[in-house]
């Protein structure tokens, strides 16, 4: 891996992070950001202008990047001329993209039969983790980084540590994903890592599950535009039309607001279908009036 030289700048940056406690992955994605944006201007960052700011952010737009890395690079930029810099008038230069809000692809159960019966091998290692992603609704970091230690057969719950924002909480562990697991384990026998990669030394990568999922929906026939983090959408949906409460899928799920859970009613067909219409209603109204004329 290349090193970069640690300017005063950067160095000073990396510290107000670290007050911040921002993790290391967090921090690393900041930086990344700042040199991005230093390279755009060809010289240090620090003695940008607004309207270098506004340029920036045209040549993001022109180039096609994602709503969500866009947001993401100013929210860099923010930190950056706000905390290192001390210049917080460069705040008002900078605009976050608004995202157009679709509905998730979700995956019915007898897809999700289906995808997980064909997840490729060698062994049970990838289905055990794209079962994780299914039965527990994990994202693909949260499941890489699972340890042995995080799954608490005791009290049937998986610990996630430093999930997104950097918070820890419990997911749900099913008995029959506990059974796919200790099948998993007797099998290959991991140490440390719940599901090594190459070191095994190593965490498996997202990428790597990715390319896992991405085969065994293909295999499995299903044409729809899903990706890994479906099968997070598929759980929370299947949650709720099976009846649990919304907001005990918001804590599973570790939704900080309840407005994110709340989305996925609008995909929730069973939920939909079994709702009864007040027209219904309506209907039996008009049906008792006009007995009540004939009477």
């Amino acid at each position: 891996m290349k090193e970069e030289k640690m300017t005063p700048l950067r160095t000073r940056m990396i510290e107000d992070m670290r007050i911040r406690g921002m993790s290391p992955k967090t921090q690393q994605t900041h930086i990344r950001a700042v040199r991005y944006f230093s390279e755009f201007i060809g010289r240090s960052p620090d003695t940008a202008t607004p309207d270098e700011l506004r340029a920036y952010q045209l040549h993001m737009t022109d180039a096609g990047v994602s709503t969500g890395v866009f947001n993401a690079r100013i929210v860099s930029l923010r930190f950056f001329f706000g905390m290192t810099c001390g210049r917080e008038e460069m705040k008002r230069f900078m605009q976050f993209r608004r995202k157009a809000k679709k509905l998730p692809v979700v995956l019915s159960v007898e897809e999700v039969g289906d995808l997980l019966a064909a997840v490729p091998g060698p062994g049970l290692k990838y289905r055990a983790a794209l079962g994780i992603s299914y039965g527990a609704g994990l994202r693909a970091s949260e499941v890489c980084n699972l340890k042995i230690s995080d799954i608490d057969s005791d009290r049937m719950l998986i610990h996630v540590d430093e999930g997104k924002n950097d918070k820890d909480r419990k997911a749900m562990l099913s008995p029959g994903l506990l059974d796919l697991l200790r099948d998993y384990w007797r099998e290959a026998r991991p140490e440390g890592w719940l599901f090594p990669g190459k070191p095994k030394i190593m965490a498996l990568s997202p990428r790597q599950l990715n390319r896992a999922f991405t085969s065994a929906k293909h295999m499995a026939g299903i044409n729809k535009p899903a990706t890994l983090h479906t099968l997070r959408h598929s759980f929370a949906t299947h949650l709720l039309e099976a009846g649990t409460d919304v907001r005990v899928i918001q804590v599973l799920l570790g939704h900080s607001k309840l407005s994110t859970t709340a989305r996925y009613t609008h995909v929730a067909t069973k939920t939909i279908r079994g709702t009864v219409s007040p027209y219904e209603m309506l209907e039996k109204l008009q049906d008792h009036t006009v007995r009540r004329g004939l009477e």
